[in-house]
């Protein structure tokens, strides 16, 4: 590797070590934020001592969080955002002013002077914004009361980074040599930051489309990918150069694009890039942690750690409460926006020397990393010690649907296109049906349509229970993915034995698993309506309509003994090949017996026929 080129060298380090990590990490159930910071770990200067230069790192990774924010934009049309306007400045503002404040008095009462303990807390104050939208995301919580009220608190920290990272010149003493210039000077650069704001908008209105469409027209699909990436790289750079945050400009591109046409062919050509780019992001977050200063004090830095994550813990519950968010949501509302964000490395590392001193700049640093570290698996955590507890108690304030919701009869888990049907069939019946889905485009027309419908993750206990599961008598498990299913399955016979499963099968090994488990309701997906296609053909080759349908329901129930038959051995691969062939064969002899009666008979007619017309 001596003369292979650097750039090669640090590629195969990275890759190699997230290939390695991240996929034992989430065989363990810790999730892949906690393999990617391992990983940094592992090969950063602390420990095997790989990579020695992880800053240079970490600014090309954050292009990581700037592609997340313009796909969380991409999700957000203007008008959602808009009606977001008050939680993002009201109780985006409460969360970061409550924290700082007394994060600032507990640090300075402990000692510190105020400009440090003033840094230390705005910089602790902001959150992670890649991990929290991502936990959010993979946990269907975006659209749910607890994502809505994190993703504002998150987008203000975004703004608020830019105010805070103004001041600290302040705080450094350069103030006075600016004295001279702020009044004409800073008026120019509001007025800059106004033009660039507006030339987006406008550009976004009228250019971004056209020029979308042009590009689309070409049929070269790579191409479209280079033009989104140059969208998010130039829209990021502006805002950069006019000293705003690259994460904000990516947002807001991104929320203009939101009621295009482009917007799905976007997402998809941009989501490998913001994957691969905010696992690079961790990576280089696990390689900051200098383990130097954690040997050198660690005690210090295990109460910095705590004390400023209870801290904050104890601020975020208290606002959580205040804001309504249901009290099943709450615990992983609270760890999320608790832990240290990734625009804190920004705020401490700008803050330089002569407002941090070198051990305190890497004291913050590394309490920051660790929390982010800490915090993927605190959630492990609370998903089998806390959450068991918070769905099992009765009193405390719910979500407002839950009073709505404890008639539920009948709930369907999944709407697709099995769902849909079974919910059409039953609604036409005068039976009130309560849906549980996860896609969101479907969602408003749903409720149009008379549906009462619950946007989330099926698999998620609270969001069953808020459905109306505690109270329905038939729980329809019709949800494309099998592990889904089962685990829908198991949740619902463990806390709601009331209910009676019926349950979608996507093959014969799904229908066996669900066998294994005593559901007794179970429907091949596409069997009923397979049966009725090949009796069309029958009927397309001349059969008669009633031997057509004989011959389908004979069919029918033989490949439903059958099934039955091979149960008991389906996890012995060689035995239920054997007793599955053996069954086929008998069918078919009877069949093609069955077949022989039936020509045989139709001869005897035809000669029937023959003879009466000749005596005629």
């Amino acid at each position: 590797m001596e003369h292979a080129p650097a750039w090669l060298v640090s590629s195969l380090i990275y890759l190699g070590a997230a290939v390695l990590v991240v996929p034992l990490s989430k065989a363990l159930g810790l999730g892949s934020i906690i393999g990617y910071l391992v990983a940094g770990i592992a090969i950063g200067p602390s420990v095997l001592g790989l990579v020695s230069s992880p800053t240079d790192v970490l600014h090309f990774a954050e292009f990581g969080v700037v592609l997340m924010l313009f796909l969380v934009g991409l999700e957000l049309e203007p008008k959602l955002l808009w009606s977001l306007r008050r939680p993002i400045f009201g109780w985006g503002t409460a969360q970061v002013v409550s924290c700082a404040v007394v994060l600032f008095a507990v640090g300075w009462a402990g000692g510190a002077s105020w400009r440090i303990a003033l840094v230390g807390a705005l910089g602790l104050a902001l959150s992670s914004t890649a991990i929290s939208l991502q936990v959010f995301g993979e946990r269907n919580l975006l659209k749910t009361a607890s994502g809505q009220a994190g993703f504002s608190m998150l987008l203000f920290q975004d703004v608020a980074a830019i105010p805070i990272l103004a001041l600290l010149p302040l705080l450094a003493g350069a103030a006075a040599s600016d004295d001279t210039i702020t009044g004409f000077g800073r008026a120019l650069e509001a007025l800059k930051i106004v033009a660039v704001i507006g030339g987006i908008i406008l550009g976004g209105r009228l250019a971004l489309r056209p020029l979308l469409r042009w590009i689309a027209r070409s049929n070269t699909p790579e191409i479209f990918t280079a033009t989104a990436l140059l969208l998010v790289v130039a829209i990021a750079a502006l805002m950069q150069f006019i000293g705003l945050s690259m994460a904000l400009g990516a947002f807001l591109a991104g929320v203009l694009l939101a009621e295009s046409e482009y917007r799905r062919e976007l997402e998809t050509d941009i989501e490998p890039f913001k994957g691969l780019l905010l696992g690079l992001f961790f990576i280089a977050v696990g390689m900051t942690i200098d383990f130097a200063v954690l040997i050198a004090q660690p005690g210090l830095m295990a109460l910095l750690v705590i004390g400023f994550m209870a801290i904050k813990l104890a601020v975020i519950y208290t606002l959580a409460k205040a804001m309504g968010v249901p009290y099943q949501q709450r615990p992983v509302f609270t760890l999320l926006l608790a832990q240290g964000g990734e625009f804190a490395f920004v705020v401490f590392q700008a803050a330089g020397p002569n407002v941090l001193p070198p051990e305190v700049t890497s004291l913050l640093i590394g309490a920051v990393a660790l929390s982010m570290l800490l915090s993927p698996l605190l959630l492990v955590l609370i998903d089998k010690f806390v959450l068991p507890r918070y769905n099992q108690l009765k009193g405390g304030p719910k979500m407002a649907e839950i009073s709505e919701q404890q008639d539920a009869k009948v709930l369907i888990c999944g709407f697709g296109r099995y769902g849909q049907i079974v919910g059409r069939m039953l609604s036409s019946q005068g039976l009130k049906v309560t849906v549980l889905d996860h896609d969101s485009d479907s969602i408003e027309s749903l409720r149009q349509f008379g549906f009462r419908v619950f946007y989330g993750d099926a698999t998620r206990l609270d969001l069953l229970r808020t459905a109306g599961a505690a109270t329905a008598k038939a729980i329809v498990v019709a949800v494309d993915d099998i592990e889904q299913s089962l685990k829908i399955v198991d949740l619902v016979q463990e806390h709601f034995p009331q209910a009676r499963i019926v349950a979608r099968a996507r093959n014969v090994n799904h229908m066996y698993q669900l066998m294994d488990r005593k559901v007794e309701h179970i429907e091949r997906e596409v069997f009923e309506s397979s049966l009725r296609s090949a009796r069309s053909v029958l009927e397309v080759l001349g059969w008669p309509a009633h031997e057509a349908r004989e011959s389908a329901m004979r069919f029918r129930h033989r490949n439903i003994r059958v099934a039955h038959d091979t149960y008991p051995h389906y996890k012995d691969r060689a035995k239920l090949i054997a007793v599955a062939k053996a069954g086929r064969q008998q069918f078919e002899e009877q069949m093609a017996s069955e077949r022989a009666e039936r020509q045989q008979r139709s001869g005897r007619d035809w000669d029937q026929t023959e003879r009466d017309e000749t005596a005629s």
